[in-house]
């Protein structure tokens, strides 16, 4: 793996860290490789149920490298997008864990996160527009979603900043940490996640995500399959056990 991404293990979360802080940890195409490397490992390994993504040095992300862009080689990842994620990101649940800025396509990743948690003084924003761009890295695609279409709108189209307290104000941030300390709460809001049946949270992401769009009439259908697998398995019996005899379930994710 790149030296510009770290991984670590707390328990059972996977910490993916972009560690380019001389560049407020800009996306350049080494890094988005190695962070797509990253992802497929946080969905391949069984001792891992999920993932906290952060940026070392005090900041998330400050979204494309424009030297390396300008250079003509782009941080995109075959299949994954920009940054190896924005495209396909992984499986398992995923937190940001975001200090300091995360601008452009370092927003991106963080919508691209199933939940965020941030200090209460990050900054997010999709200045874009300001570099006669377009945030096209599922920024555009994923705030909508997100947050009113109104703010959507006035946030891309301005290209303004968005302090953390107006972004958890309007419950696109999850959770509020003092500075220093969001990923310390986004590995208790992981540890929170992970006590759970792997198959189950997989899953349950899987249907959230993939019914967004469809009509209502076709989701119980399209989702059948998906949830019968958990169901059937291992994991389910054993989670029905451990609640009759009162104790932690041991899950295989089998």
């Amino acid at each position: 793996m790149d030296s510009t991404v770290r991984t670590e293990q707390h328990g059972r979360t996977l910490v993916v860290t972009i560690d380019r802080p001389e560049v407020r940890n800009a996306i350049d195409l080494p890094t988005a490789e190695a962070l797509a490397a990253a992802l497929d490992d946080l969905d391949r390994r069984a001792d891992v149920f999920a993932g906290v993504i952060t940026g070392a040095g005090g900041t998330f992300c400050a979204g494309m490298d424009l030297k390396a862009f300008l250079a003509g080689r782009k941080p995109s990842v075959d299949g994954r997008g920009f940054a190896g994620i924005v495209r396909r990101p992984p499986e398992k649940p995923l937190i940001a864990a975001v200090e300091g800025y995360a601008l452009g396509g370092g927003f991106e990743i963080a919508l691209a996160s199933d939940l965020i948690v941030a200090a209460d003084d990050a900054v997010f924003g999709l200045p874009e527009v300001a570099r006669g761009l377009v945030a096209s890295g599922g920024g555009l695609l994923r705030l909508q979603h997100r947050v009113p279409l109104s703010l959507a709108l006035e946030w891309t189209l301005t290209g303004r900043r968005i302090p953390a307290a107006l972004a958890h104000e309007v419950h696109l941030v999850n959770r509020l940490a003092p500075p220093g300390a969001a990923l310390d709460a986004a590995l208790e809001l992981a540890a929170e996640i992970a006590s759970n049946g792997p198959l189950a949270t997989r899953a349950s992401k899987r249907i959230i995500h993939g019914s967004t769009g469809r009509p209502l009439s076709e989701t119980f259908a399209w989702q059948q399959p998906i949830a019968d697998v958990v169901r059937s398995s291992a994991d389910a019996k054993e989670g029905a056990r451990a609640f009759v005899e009162r104790r932690a379930p041991d899950w295989t994710g089998t």
